[in-house]
């Protein structure tokens, strides 16, 4: 983990020395994203459906296919059925709903917090089924692939790019930190939305930092242990590598001393912990990771003046989102589970420390991709277009942006088996969200390559 803690900030005796200022900051000053991201290619399908007459035939025809194995959700006013909702802009004839099990998650909608964009994904430029199909204008790379579309929706390039538009942002918003080493967040692991052109990604788990392993306590049973090796890695050499490595090595270190001075400890006295989980199927209780994740995303917030910090972006992720095979029941878990973490770190933001952050703080899905329309037995298989939420105080709630897809196949976004032709690229979708951040028009382009190819730069889902 030496290399994610590297950055360039400031030699830490600045840092340090203004973090004294960066403390007495108000709530107003900060800002905070949290990418959210669905692994494996979530099924729109089933998170957000049109539930007028019209579509709602066409849906139940394609995917309630009569046995065991059927995918369809029961309806409005079933038991069990969907969740309507209601948009504050009407899209002709069209009614909406959500899943069973995004009952939190409707509060969020109903209540203002929450807002959908429809059918979102990878695009170069505006694209028509025709020229998608001569191939007369340039697609992303490696469609359907997981690892490239997670690569793309994440850096804007396929497997094996450098830098991520989280970590872009964060070179351009960041600038302002006092302390770059803590602009950009990952409590999920190493990820390539967060690396920059300058940011670094700082990996943290539940219990904070992640550490060099070995340097506290004692090394194969023995302190001096520990103490050697502390030595060892620190020791500058006259190598010009080994300097580098040793000065890494020192800001890890230093990184995770002041991490942990910082953030505020998990339950009593801190943040609090996340409710039970219940599983929708088997009624079981248990722990929601993604909750878990979410929880120590707030504590690093809530240590943002003793940080040094303005503006940050963070990383969490829900996995098992390939629902190729038992998709009703699977698909019906995670629901659960995005909703649950979701409704915890909304109710968390707005009392956390006594002050209320939801405005501050906006939540956004991504995921590799959507899914098929129709059924390949018990499960779907890897489309294109997804809808995604936005979740914060700063959100113009209550509404779907974009125009909403026709419910089936064989219409004018069907790339096959009802895949959908994004309407909505990423860049506009990130470019909304940057531009709430504090990155200027004029910077847009330095974070999304893209962003010229596309008349409409701002989706209109944030406030100013």
């Amino acid at each position: 983990m030496l290399g994610l803690a590297g950055t360039t900030a400031a030699p830490f005796a600045l840092n340090l020395a203004a973090m004294g200022n960066a403390a007495a900051q108000s709530a107003d000053d900060y800002k905070a994203m949290v990418c959210l991201f669905m692994a494996g290619g979530n099924d729109a399908f089933n998170t957000v459906l049109a539930t007028d007459n019209a579509s709602w035939t066409e849906y139940l025809r394609l995917r309630n296919t009569g046995g065991s194995d059927s995918i369809h959700l029961p309806g409005v006013g079933e038991t069990g059925g969907v969740l309507p909702v209601s948009p504050a802009s009407a899209q002709a004839g069209r009614a909406f709903a959500l899943h069973p099990q995004l009952g939190a998650l409707k509060s969020l909608f109903d209540n203002g917090r929450a807002a959908i964009v429809a059918n979102v994904g990878t695009l170069i430029g505006p694209t028509t089924l025709a020229q998608y199909k001569a191939r007369s204008v340039a697609l992303p790379p490696k469609l359907f692939s997981h690892n490239d579309q997670q690569s793309t929706w994440q850096s804007g390039a396929p497997e094996g790019a450098s830098t991520g538009w989280g970590g872009r942002i964060g070179d351009v918003a960041g600038a302002g930190n006092a302390n770059a080493t803590f602009t950009a967040i990952s409590a999920a692991g190493n990820t390539v939305f967060l690396s920059g052109r300058q940011v670094r990604q700082f990996q943290v788990g539940q219990a904070g930092a992640v550490p060099i392993r070995g340097l506290s306590g004692s090394l194969f049973g023995s302190t001096a242990g520990a103490g050697a090796l502390h030595a060892i890695i620190n020791e500058a050499g006259g190598d010009l590598i080994e300097q580098e490595h040793a000065a890494v090595v020192q800001r890890a270190i230093t990184s995770q001393g002041i991490l942990a001075g910082a953030m505020l400890p998990a339950g009593a006295g801190g943040v609090p912990n996340p409710t039970p989980y219940i599983h929708p199927v088997t009624g079981v209780a248990g722990v929601n990771p993604l909750a878990v994740q979410l929880q120590t995303v707030a504590r690093i917030i809530a240590g943002r003046g003793a940080l040094g910090v303005k503006r940050q972006v963070f990383y969490v992720t829900l996995g098992s989102f390939d629902t190729h095979d038992r998709q009703k029941v699977l698909h019906a878990d995670l629901m659960a589970r995005l909703a649950h973490a979701l409704a915890y770190f909304d109710s968390t933001l707005a009392a956390l420390q006594g002050v209320d952050l939801r405005r501050q703080v906006t939540t956004f899905t991504a995921s590799d991709f959507g899914r098929t329309f129709s059924s390949n037995g018990d499960g779907t298989d890897h489309g294109w277009g997804a809808h995604h939420f936005i979740v914060g105080g700063a959100v113009k709630g209550r509404d779907i942006y974009g125009a909403f897809p026709v419910t089936g196949v064989g219409h004018a976004l069907d790339v096959g088996s009802g895949a959908l032709l994004p309407t909505t690229s990423v860049d506009q979708y990130g470019a909304t969200l940057a531009r709430w951040f504090g990155v200027a028009d004029s910077q847009l382009a330095q974070v999304f390559p893209n962003i010229g190819n596309f008349s409409q730069r701002d989706l209109g889902f944030m406030t100013a």
